[in-house]
């Protein structure tokens, strides 16, 4: 695991900045750095090392030095890809992954890509053709972001794993995206191709670049996606079998057939691939421990590791949990550690040290994320370094398998939406025009309005009339920014039913942008490397031919995973729903609001761009008790806490001039 930075131009120009650039993300790697300057590039790395302790110093080339690789990640198939490429004529002379990159693009070029099974962020220099090639892995689990000259010439000036790299080049001058932050106040993280940064964007997951490095142009080309399989084809028999009984889903017979026998086989299969996951992603030269929140992701997670280790002969796991005043899922997790047996470590964070660390917190996300369980990855992860160099996590396991509840929505609301449109039009739209509030009328709304139209993920934070409201002169401004468009990936899943269709913007939207993003910045703040074995490209092949019947069974979400490690899961944990390390910013922003406000009604961007009477009322309605405005709060938080550290700026009052 590391960071990893470049930046184009001649050495009188790059040799410099290069050293600034990796040494601004030396918590991404403390324990190494590397630098190359050619003529007409430089890049370099921070290490933090994990396999090949020793021998892994990057950057690191193949045997003629004309093809040299920086890499942040980790390639977890590296070991069975090796003897392929030995074969093939190739000489390693360490045992780390990043040296099997270089011979898989010297061997396959681009298409190496198809071939890996890991998290990845990387940069190899192709002397011979005197390009650049950059990727990032199938989900997005490791960043790359690069800025280009301008919009209209598309000449990429620099490349990293964060934006604080880029902003070491003092030829730029960061300005802020009004687009990005737009798009942020709905999300709550930047949905956008484009950072908040102008001129600055991001590689987006299962996309590679190409650099000519002749004249600094690039292209972007995608290499995969997810995509649901449509047919639904099971085995009918032991899936260890080679010669298996194929059965197609069709009808309703099929239905129950699915829901007997073929359970069986699916969840079978469904915990060998995860099991076969987690043992790849515990490959280390380092100790290797795992978050444990209490659910039934962390949990499976946890458990698997220890009987893995107990069958290794290997000692107990170390897990680690979180709480705070009001909240927490101690006891949950407690439950998990005390049945599997792990050395379990728990934390409490006040509100005090909380809001002491944003600022910097705000620092390590480059761009804001307003979601308050990043600061609780951020304390967890400052504790488990203490013990461990690496940990495994849940993540993922909800976007793959269905997992958020909002998910089973489309069953729910299918009644209204079926009903025929006279008495849709006659007598329950009618309703929605009431000027007051009733039970019920948020769910009629939502089975009369079409999924692409309300649904942008799982968070919704400040509504379409909210932002304009929020945004001072919205409706009169040619220039005011928009929403971004969400149709054309609608388009790309419009076959699918609806509750695969929020998965699919899940999977392309929220994962990267918020759970991701969260997991990547927060854990690399303290230099400990996370691994998510849920997000493994064979996992995602299997879930991605789950149908509905398997995922939502039993009032439940998460159904054949549930019953995959039913019989090794504490049964409390196995049937829990979703929590994920709670925080109580309702309660915190009741408790201190003038600390809270004050850093966000004098800032400067939110002064010029904001209506501040908007703002007090949000501020008033929450200490009233009269509506819960936490979360549109903590978006003005942060985005002021980002404001304030990555803007040149003039400190503005909130103070009324007379």
């Amino acid at each position: 695991m590391c960071g990893i930075a470049g930046i184009l131009g001649k050495p009188e120009k790059t040799s410099a900045t290069i050293d600034k650039m990796v040494d601004v993300i030396t918590h991404r790697g403390p324990d190494d750095r590397g630098v190359l300057v050619e003529k007409d590039f430089a890049f370099g790395m921070r290490r933090l090392s994990i396999i090949d302790l020793g021998g892994g110093h990057q950057p690191i080339s193949n045997e003629d030095d004309t093809v040299t690789v920086v890499f942040n990640g980790e390639i977890y198939n590296h070991r069975e890809l090796r003897p392929e490429l030995i074969a093939l004529g190739h000489t390693f002379k360490t045992d780390s992954d990043t040296e099997g990159l270089v011979h898989l693009y010297e061997q396959y070029g681009p298409d190496m890509l198809r071939k890996l099974r890991g998290m990845f962020g990387f940069c190899i220099f192709d002397k011979k053709k005197n390009q650049l090639f950059i990727a990032r892995d199938f989900f997005g689990i490791k960043p790359i972001y690069y800025r280009v000259e301008n919009k209209t010439t598309q000449k990429i000036v620099s490349f990293g794993s964060e934006i604080k790299s880029l902003l070491e080049d003092k030829k730029y001058k960061p300005t802020v995206n009004d687009n990005a932050v737009y798009n942020y106040l709905a999300y709550q993280y930047n949905p956008l191709e484009e950072t908040m940064f102008t001129d600055i964007y991001r590689l987006m997951p299962g996309h590679y670049m190409i650099v000519n490095l002749e004249d600094n142009s690039f292209k972007i080309e995608p290499y995969w996606h997810y995509h649901f399989n449509d047919k639904h084809v099971w085995p009918t028999t032991d899936v260890d079998s080679k010669n298996i009984v194929i059965k197609q889903e069709g009808s309703e017979t099929d239905a129950t057939y699915y829901q007997s026998e073929n359970e069986i086989n699916l969840a079978k299969e469904v915990r060998k691939v995860v099991e076969d996951s987690v043992a790849h992603h515990l490959i280390a030269d380092v100790p290797v421990g795992s978050f444990l929140s209490g659910g039934v992701d962390s949990g499976i997670i946890v458990t698997t590791v220890q009987n893995l280790r107990k069958k290794a002969g290997a000692p107990s796991v170390d897990t680690f949990t979180i709480g705070f005043d009001h909240v927490s899922e101690h006891t949950e997790a407690r439950q998990v550690s005390d049945a599997v047996g792990s050395n379990h470590t728990e934390i409490q964070v006040d509100f005090d040290e909380y809001f002491k660390e944003l600022p910097k917190i705000a620092w390590h996300f480059d761009e804001p994320v307003a979601d308050p369980s990043a600061v609780a990855l951020y304390f967890l992860a400052r504790e488990a370094r203490k013990k461990v160099k690496v940990v495994l996590s849940g993540e993922g396991a909800d976007e793959l398998f269905g997992g958020y509840n909002i998910y089973r929505e489309p069953f729910a609301t299918s009644f209204i939406s079926k009903l025929p449109s006279f008495i849709k039009t006659l007598f329950i739209k009618p309703l929605l025009l009431m000027p007051f509030n009733f039970y019920g009328k948020n769910y009629i709304y939502r089975s009369l309005t079409p999924l692409r139209d309300r649904y942008i993920g799982n968070a919704n934070i400040f509504k379409k009339a909210e932002q304009e409201k929020l945004w001072k002169g919205y409706e009169t401004s040619d220039t005011s920014p928009q929403r971004m468009d969400m149709y054309p990936y609608y388009d790309v899943v419009q076959d699918q039913s609806d509750s695969r269709k929020m998965q699919y913007i899940d999977l392309n939207f929220w994962l990267p942008g918020d759970i991701l993003a969260k997991a990547d910045k927060m854990t690399m703040a303290h230099s400990l490397e996370l691994r998510v074995p849920f997000l493994d490209i064979e996992v995602a092949k299997i879930s991605a031919r789950i149908p509905e019947i398997f995922k939502y069974k039993n009032g439940t979400t998460k159904y054949i995973l549930r019953k995959a490690f039913e019989s090794i899961l504490p049964k409390t944990t196995a049937n829990r729903k979703k929590l994920g390390f709670p925080t109580p910013i309702k309660q915190w922003l009741k408790k201190q609001p003038e600390q809270v406000m004050n850093l966000i009604k004098e800032n400067a961007y939110i002064q010029e761009k904001f209506d501040m009477t908007y703002i007090e009322q949000l501020e008033s309605e929450h200490i009233s008790g009269k509506k819960d405005n936490a979360r549109k709060i903590y978006i003005l938080l942060m985005f002021a806490l980002w404001y304030n550290t990555f803007i040149p700026h003039k400190k503005h009052s909130n103070k009324k001039r007379v």
